[in-house]
């Protein structure tokens, strides 16, 4: 069976149905789920999936479930029981803040406390890693694997899939090229690609550094409307450009370019952050809301590149700290961690205040 896909590949295929819309199933043993992400739901999906004569039950992350006062007794997410008389709009203004302060009556919402939650907390996985929103609507199955079959669905065997979808996927690399650039001539750009399927890295190359000495290096992680639009929003395009320029001016240096959008929750989410943080909440609040953590960036995947390209000792441009312990606990030695105080303006004062007041940012 060499050609059928390895569950890395399903979960990749799974992710992209949900982004498009398309159910998934879930399986277990024999039990499973139809599941679909609340974001991308379409009506006469919902409608086919209330004829199946099960209950069909919503679920949203103990972030999300906190904001809107409802128990998350599964602990790290709650099912709600969908009422017969909603429609795709509830379950969107559940899924989606951008309406609580508009509609902040939601309930009452009838959360579940009987049950197997596993099949919800994978789905709800599915959707956080596919960069929509965390929440899923799922329909417990009597037959699964002929549902699956019948519908030409993928079939997710979650014994299978829960230990992947949480792992940091191995990279390979790509191509590495020659590129000069303003902060140095002496510029290389290698492109490291996941085997999950996910979003490709970038590692730049300034000079050549040492690998028996410790490198200068940033982690950066993208930021579309900081690098690339000049955004006063946020510190991070001068952070990019500072760390470039340093590691110019000291002759060598990396810079990975991790694309981890908004940490982590992707610029679609990032911006409904963002137009939270309109409405009065901060970036942490604004994450909470949405159903995220306050970061849900993998940083390990840093730490594999430059092992990958033979750095195992590093000065590491950050006010981060939890970017210090995640490459020391994955095998990278920080002997010194280079300040990279740049870009604060009268926009992001309050952003930059909640970053070292929350999230423990040396700034």
């Amino acid at each position: 069976m060499a050609f059928a896909p390895n569950i890395t590949e399903r979960l990749a295929r799974a992710r992209a149905d949900l982004r498009m819309g398309v159910p998934v199933v879930i399986t277990d043993q024999g039990d499973g789920a139809l599941v679909m992400a609340s974001e991308t739901l379409l009506p006469e999906r919902l409608a086919e999936a209330r004829l199946l004569d099960q209950q069909v039950v919503l679920a949203i992350t103990d972030r999300r479930a906190e904001t809107l006062k409802a128990r998350a007794y599964d602990g790290d997410l709650a099912r709600i029981a969908l009422p017969d008389d909603t429609g795709l709009a509830w379950i969107h203004d559940i899924a989606n803040p951008s309406n609580d302060l508009n509609s902040p009556m939601k309930g009452p919402l009838a959360a579940l406390r009987e049950g197997d939650a596993s099949f919800a907390r994978l789905g709800v996985l599915l959707a956080k890693s596919a960069r929509l929103l965390p929440s899923v609507v799922t329909v417990a199955l009597d037959d699964p694997m002929t549902f699956a079959h019948d519908n030409d669905l993928t079939l997710v065997p979650a014994s299978l899939a829960g230990p992947v979808v949480a792992e940091t996927s191995s990279l390979s690399p790509v191509v590495a090229a020659r590129l000069p650039m303003a902060a140095s001539e002496a510029g290389r750009l290698g492109i490291f690609r996941p085997t999950d399927g996910g979003d490709e890295h970038y590692a730049i190359e300034v000079g050549r550094p040492d690998r028996e000495a410790p490198v200068l290096v940033r982690l950066h992680s993208a930021c579309f409307t900081g690098d690339v639009l000049g955004s006063l929003k946020c510190d991070c395009g001068p952070q990019l450009r500072s760390a470039l320029g340093q590691m110019g001016e000291q002759g060598a240096g990396v810079l990975l370019y991790l694309n981890q959008e908004g940490r982590g929750i992707g610029l679609a989410n990032k911006m409904r952050a963002y137009s939270l943080q309109d409405q009065g909440f901060d970036t942490v609040e604004a994450n909470h809301r949405l159903g995220f953590e306050d970061d849900e960036r993998d940083f390990k995947i840093g730490s594999e590149i430059l092992k990958s390209m033979g750095i195992t000792s590093v000065r590491l441009l950050t006010n981060n700290p939890k970017k210090i312990t995640m490459m020391e606990q994955n095998g990278i030695t920080v002997t010194e961690r280079v300040p990279l105080h740049v870009g604060e303006n009268r926009f992001n004062h309050d952003y930059l205040a909640t970053k070292a007041a929350k999230s423990g940012h040396m700034i």
